[in-house]
């Protein structure tokens, strides 16, 4: 983790509207809706509701009914990796969607309509991560921040981090914040002077099954507790709790294989 998140609002409220470059909403594609729910419903204490129903079947996470997260099922014949896509909110979808193409990126859906909620694009960076775009209409993103069950940070990991940074640069005119770690090739994403993701450039270390990646962090109470829930629902730990100047974090993934990371914040 590249660096602290933004801080929530008052009662964990995130923003009504979020600035265009700030991830908005994160969203998982499964195989599995019924266990994938009631995974992550006794993970983090989420409850569900459907829709919008323009993109098949999908749920929107709430927690303490708060929209926090999406979920949505592939068809049986797509065979592509199970991961967490962070989205990235937009003024407008199609200007985006176009410079993704024009600095070097991938677009793979859309830009298509998600009825009143919203329009969305999925693209890859140069690298191959895949993120989303998310131009809100009635549907303006997650909807609390800041309580165990919330997404708290995004970070890609890439091979290296200097050029892929210049694409999202290029899209959303981020300042680049690099990170004074030694040995760490790490830049932090900020918009009007405050980080809002990070990209950790870590090499060959990258798993060779996934290759460059978005990797959520979701804010949990106690993360060794977390763990040790994790674990008895099913879901693999890839790197035990640490200590992190941010936190006590641990990367894991859920039973069908999707990584993302537990982090209990310094607080």
């Amino acid at each position: 983790m590249t660096e602290a998140p933004e801080s929530a609002g008052p009662n964990g409220r995130a923003h009504t509207r979020y600035t265009p470059g700030t991830p908005c909403w994160v969203s998982l594609m499964v195989h599995g809706m019924a266990a994938t729910q009631a995974f992550y419903g006794e993970l983090f204490g989420w409850e569900f509701e459907p829709g919008p129903h323009q993109l098949g079947p999908y749920v929107r996470a709430l927690l303490d009914g708060q929209e926090v997260a999406g979920i949505g099922q592939l068809p049986p014949d797509r065979h592509l990796p199970i991961a967490w896509t962070p989205y990235l909110a937009s003024d407008d979808v199609d200007l985006t969607a176009e410079s993704v193409r024009l600095c070097g990126g991938t677009l793979g859906v859309g830009p298509l309509d998600a009825g009143e909620a919203g329009r969305l694009a999925i693209g890859s960076d140069p690298s191959g991560a895949v993120f989303g775009i998310w131009q809100a209409r009635e549907h303006l993103g997650t909807g609390a921040a800041g309580a165990p069950g919330t997404p708290a940070w995004n970070e890609l990991l890439t091979f290296e981090a200097a050029s892929v940074a210049k694409f999202y640069e290029a899209l959303f005119g981020y300042e680049e914040r690099p990170v004074a770690l030694a040995g760490f090739d790490c830049v932090t994403l900020c918009l009007d002077g405050r980080p809002v993701a990070g990209i950790h450039g870590v090499g060959h270390a990258l798993p060779r099954d996934r290759g460059p990646h978005w990797l959520t962090y979701f804010e949990v109470a106690d993360a060794d507790t977390a763990l040790e829930r994790l674990a008895g629902l099913g879901g693999h730990v890839l790197t035990a709790a640490r200590d992190t100047p941010h936190g006590r974090v641990a990367t894991v993934t859920d039973p069908e294989g999707a990584r993302f990371a537990l982090i209990q914040s310094s607080r």
